[in-house]
């Protein structure tokens, strides 16, 4: 599966409409991360192949990439101050946010141990 293009109103309506809600309630049905990018950002541009790889490897997983310098409602909703920065969304907790340019092998730990962690659980 590839990665998403996510706009404001496509967050709203797929993930968490925060104009109507207040306590985080995650409307997916898969756990997912968000990749908050923007691309003039050197080290975004570096680390853009690993959440598309990420979407390929774990079919369990959706994979968002949101353009700050379009969305800045969505980057100052989740006050993004560092790109690149990587919001994970675990089906039944709160979102973990990442700032940072982090390596593959820690992204899959993170993956592993805190988004599909549900799934691994039950078996």
């Amino acid at each position: 599966m590839a990665t998403v293009k996510l706009t404001t109103q496509k967050f709203k309506e797929d993930i968490f409409d925060y104009t109507t809600e207040q306590e985080w309630k995650y409307k997916g049905s898969k756990p997912a991360i968000i990749d908050f990018y923007a691309d003039w950002c050197g080290p975004c541009k570096m680390v853009s192949p690993i959440p598309e790889e990420l979407s390929d490897e774990y079919q369990d997983l959706v994979v968002y990439k949101v353009d700050t310098e379009v969305e800045q409602e969505l980057a100052v909703v989740f006050q993004i101050r560092s790109i690149p920065s990587l919001l994970f969304i675990p089906l039944n907790e709160q979102p973990l946010m990442q700032p940072g340019a982090l390596p593959k092998h820690v992204l899959e730990q993170i993956i592993d141990t805190e988004l599909l962690k549900q799934t691994t659980d039950k078996i």
